[in-house]
């Protein structure tokens, strides 16, 4: 049965799966079939549109990644070759398999009794994030029920801390009722809300680094299509600082340039494609308040207590100004901090470019603020660091145990988007003991977050808005998400 379900998914991919899954929940939501089809339909040209985008660019940032390291002669065991062999090995594992039948049922199940207010499976294809660390925990202990157990707690914390931080992103990516679930870029959410009041303190919500402050400052050299130029120059020069007294090395220069503009422009254009598969359920949401005692009432979305969130994929703010301008900043500092970092050993390469991604959590809970999103970058991405170091050998003996391959002329592996998160690897450490004084601890801790958030949900919500507002860019927007 594992198998034909390994086949299925196999042969249709994300691009068709997810559409699919969209068009379903679109009926259930009561949404009119042509615009459920619709919905499904974009959702499939989005997914197709980043995949096209991100499998023609990353082979363009790795070569140059590749060239800055061997202009240091630094040599790092650990590679990034990125989460597309861990997603592999995940869907190929017999733990993995199991997780994703039974992990979908169990967040409905989840749903539908209150444990979460975040409707997990409209992310449906996500579900490689749980499953990868249940394989690798599974390879280590050989533990079916240890393994599959730290799957489904990672379930859990996910939609905790999604939830957390449900009403910020949907504010700030301006889609209603919305949020990102994905294991290996929500967890950034815990850095960005407690190291916030250390960057107040230190006056970076006074900094106005911002998209609109840049077009505001500096007109067409503030556009992301010519920051992303910018930024593709510097970028290039560095891979390329041995050898820019030959034309071929600027050859290379400019043609980095201009793909790196042409990304920061095309990849937003694609994100409000595949964003309009989710904002006729985000509406269909809203109306469904509207009719409901509580909305009659004049209940505002924050003290809503029946107020509910869709799960959506990352890419919906992959290409949002402040995010993939963060994103791409992040990538030679990270390659820099990885050079120099004491006790390091891997290298970041291929998943470089899943920073964006990995810092939407960030941008929304700053408020869009750049210098915040890269100090956090920079320090929860820094322990993410010895986290894959850590995690190198085992990840490379699962994965190439599940079928993935491994590159030739690299001894060890990992994925720089899936391993490194000190959390995730913290949490994976006290399961992978067997220790149940250590497992105890996290479903403790859990329970106590779970029962604050409950309890406390609107103030939390508020919280963040304030936290929010403090930073200097702080517009009308902010408003909109404490009242309809």
């Amino acid at each position: 049965m594992l198998n034909n379900i390994h086949n299925f998914f196999n042969a249709f991919g994300a691009s068709v799966i997810v559409p699919i899954m969209i068009f379903i929940i679109s009926l259930f939501l009561k949404v009119k079939p042509k615009k459920a089809m619709m919905c499904a339909f974009y959702a499939g040209v989005g997914l197709t549109g980043f995949s096209w985008i991100i499998n023609e660019f990353t082979p363009v940032v790795t070569k140059i990644v590749r060239q800055m390291v061997n202009n240091t002669g630094i040599k790092l065991p650990v590679v990034d070759i990125g989460w597309q062999a861990g997603a592999l090995a995940s869907f190929s594992a017999p733990i993995g398999l199991t997780f994703f039948v039974f992990g979908l049922v169990a967040e409905f199940v989840l749903f539908a009794i209150g444990i979460t207010k975040v409707f997990m499976p409209s992310n449906l294809w996500n579900n490689f994030g749980f499953m990868i660390w249940g394989t690798l925990a599974f390879y280590v202990t050989h533990n079916w029920w240890i393994s599959l157990g730290l799957s489904f707690f990672m379930l859990l914390y996910t939609l905790l801390v999604a939830e957390i931080q449900a009403d910020r992103w949907s504010t700030y990516y301006k889609i209603d009722n919305t949020t990102v679930c994905a294991l290996q870029n929500i967890v950034q959410t815990i850095p960005a809300i407690l190291l916030d009041p250390l960057w107040n303190l230190l006056g970076f919500n006074k900094a106005n680094l911002t998209p609109t402050a840049f077009k505001n400052k500096f007109g067409v050299f503030g556009e992301p299509t010519t920051l992303g130029a910018i930024l593709g120059l510097l970028i290039g020069i560095l891979g390329n600082i041995k050898n820019l007294a030959t034309v071929a090395a600027w050859g290379q220069i400019f043609q980095f340039s201009i793909q790196l503009s042409a990304v920061m422009t095309i990849f937003p254009l694609v994100t409000k494609v595949f964003s309009k598969a989710f904002i006729p359920l985000a509406k269909q949401i809203n109306q469904e308040r509207k009719q409901n005692k509580n909305a009659k009432s004049g209940i505002d979305l924050i003290q809503d207590s029946k107020r509910w969130f869709l799960a959506v994929d990352d890419g919906v703010g992959y290409g949002e100004p402040a995010t993939i301008i963060s994103g791409i900043i992040l990538i030679p500092i990270m390659v820099v901090i990885a050079f120099v970092l004491p006790g390091n050993k891997t290298l970041p390469v291929v998943d470089l470019i899943a920073l964006p991604y990995m810092v939407e959590s960030i941008v929304a809970i700053t408020n869009g603020n750049i210098l915040k999103v890269i100090a956090n970058g920079v320090i929860w991405f820094s322990l993410g660091l010895y986290a894959s170091s850590w995690l190198g050998s085992i990840y490379t003996n699962a994965i190439s145990h599940y079928g993935a391959a491994i590159p030739a002329g690299i001894v060890l592996v990992t994925s720089f988007n899936l391993m490194a998160h000190p959390l995730n690897a913290a949490v994976f450490a006290a399961f992978i003991s067997k220790n149940p004084l250590w497992i105890s601890l996290c479903i403790i801790i859990y329970l106590v977050l779970l029962i604050v958030l409950r309890k406390y949900r609107p103030q939390i919500w508020t919280y963040l808005n304030k936290m929010a507002a403090k930073n200097v860019q702080a517009t009308s927007s902010l408003k909109a998400s404490t009242k309809e």
